[in-house]
């Protein structure tokens, strides 16, 4: 197999790699020797989310990054991402990606061990195959969602947990939306009795909480269109939406509702799930992969000559008794200035904190205080600003919509974007490597969350 140092502070050329030849390596002006603590490993980078990790550097973190895949258009879309940072013209980034191509990428991968973290965004099949080999092989694992995409592969999960931990090593996955403001301040202002009392707990008609996404195959990522492999739309790859987009939503109703508490599966209730399709014309899936044809593994999914992708899902639940409802649905292009959307709804026993992203916030996540309960709208408003005042944020403002809802309007210093939320998750994982060990409520909560978004899909597929 051919081994290439690739240094991407020029223009991204990426010919030399592929499978056959012998090693070889190109080397040019290197900075002083240092050493790092941590460095990078991407495996079989399928994912645009493998680059984000990458957008920004890290002082801990050596800017050689080994890449192990196998030959295929995937991987060069990454480089090509990376070079993008290198070479952009506010603060570029100075990685050096050290690539390795050939059908035994990931054997040479556990081999070589030429790092110390393996970053895992890609292909969703082999993920928990990737996570228990790499995580027995005494590497640390950060994973983009979801971890794993079927109920089979639950047990390998947990037991990678076990291992994890005796080894000494940490496996945690990328929960960029816990870094969102909005939600942030409804999580924050949801643990203020004076405000929000206290958390209801629903019925199965109306949930306690609601966290409704809606996501879109056509996209703009780092400022250039998204091509996404068609893989992407086999949904034995990718995994059905109601076990992929939805971990964070599931993700958010834990750590929201429980903050740092510790979770098991005999907390959850699955009630019911349901699974729907989204049907991609032939047109639109050229327009997003570049494929004239639907590829011969994704005839089976291929009816009325629309491809029918199970990218939708439902479902409602209890979590140590309060009753939640997760939902996810993809389209194929988000509306003109719009993109992806989230809206978010916990009812307490004094009001509602309600997140909405659609055109009337000009597509800007949110957060609205409804059903004021108990007191006047004037007398809630001034202890809502007493509560906001004490917060860890300045120059938040109350704005008074009608009689009966206000809305929270947020500076916009504090409107990170989706993709810089990568490097913000990717820091707090590096401190936790430092500290070696993640918070004591995180690995029970990642398995629960897991065993909430299979226990639906298993269910919704048995309806």
């Amino acid at each position: 197999m051919k081994k290439t140092i690739v240094f991407l502070l020029s223009a991204f050329i990426l010919t030399s790699c592929g499978s056959g030849g012998s090693k070889e390596s190109a080397k040019t002006n290197a900075p002083m020797e240092k050493t790092y603590p941590v460095k990078l490993i991407t495996v079989d980078p399928g994912h645009f989310h493998a680059a984000l990790v990458q957008k920004s550097m890290y002082d801990q973190v050596s800017p050689d990054v080994h890449v192990y895949a196998p030959e295929s258009p995937d991987y060069k879309q990454h480089l090509g991402r990376i070079t993008s940072y290198n070479s952009r013209t506010v603060n570029p980034t100075s990685w050096n990606e050290i690539v390795y191509t050939g059908p035994d990428f990931f054997e040479k991968m556990i081999s070589e061990k030429a790092g110390n973290v393996v970053v895992l965004s890609g292909n969703n099949k082999k993920k928990a195959e990737y996570i228990t080999k790499s995580i027995n092989a005494g590497l640390n694992v950060l994973a983009d969602k979801p971890m794993i995409i079927s109920p089979d592969d639950f047990p390998a999960l947990q037991a990678a947990f076990v291992t994890a931990k005796e080894k000494g090593v940490l496996l945690y996955d990328i929960m960029t939306e816990r870094h969102e403001v909005t939600t942030i301040l409804q999580k924050l202002l949801s643990q203020k009795p004076e405000i929000f009392g206290t958390l209801t707990s629903g019925t199965k008609d109306e949930p306690a909480v609601t966290k409704i996404s809606v996501h879109h195959f056509s996209k703009i990522v780092s400022g250039t269109p998204l091509q996404r492999p068609a893989w992407f739309f086999d949904v034995q790859q990718q995994g059905e939406g109601i076990v992929d987009v939805t971990t964070h939503l599931v993700d958010l109703v834990q750590w929201e509702c429980f903050p740092e508490q510790i979770l098991s599966t005999a907390d959850i209730n699955m009630i019911s799930a349901k699974r729907w399709p989204t049907f991609i014309s032939k047109d639109e899936f050229k327009g997003v992969t570049g494929f004239d044809n639907f590829p011969d593994y994704l005839q089976k999914d291929v009816k009325d000559g629309k491809l029918n992708v199970f990218s939708n899902g439902e479902m409602v639940y209890q979590i140590k008794g309060v009753f939640a409802k997760v939902s996810v649905e993809w389209k194929f292009q988000a509306p003109p200035g719009g993109g992806d959307t989230h809206y978010s709804v916990m009812h307490g026993t004094k009001c509602d904190l309600i997140i909405k992203q659609g055109a009337d916030e000009k597509f800007l996540p949110t957060l609205y205080i409804e059903n004021v309960k108990g007191m006047a709208v004037n007398d809630f408003t001034s202890k809502l600003k007493e509560v906001i005042s004490a917060l860890p944020y300045d120059s938040i403002q109350i704005e008074s919509v009608n009689k009966t809802t206000l809305k929270i309007n947020v500076p916009a210093k504090y409107r990170i974007t989706h993709e810089e939320h990568f490097g913000q998750v990717t820091a707090d994982f590096l401190k936790y490597l430092k500290g070696g060990k993640l918070p004591e409520w995180e690995v029970p909560n990642m398995i629960t969350k897991y065993f909430t978004t299979t226990s639906a899909l298993k269910l919704a597929k048995e309806k």
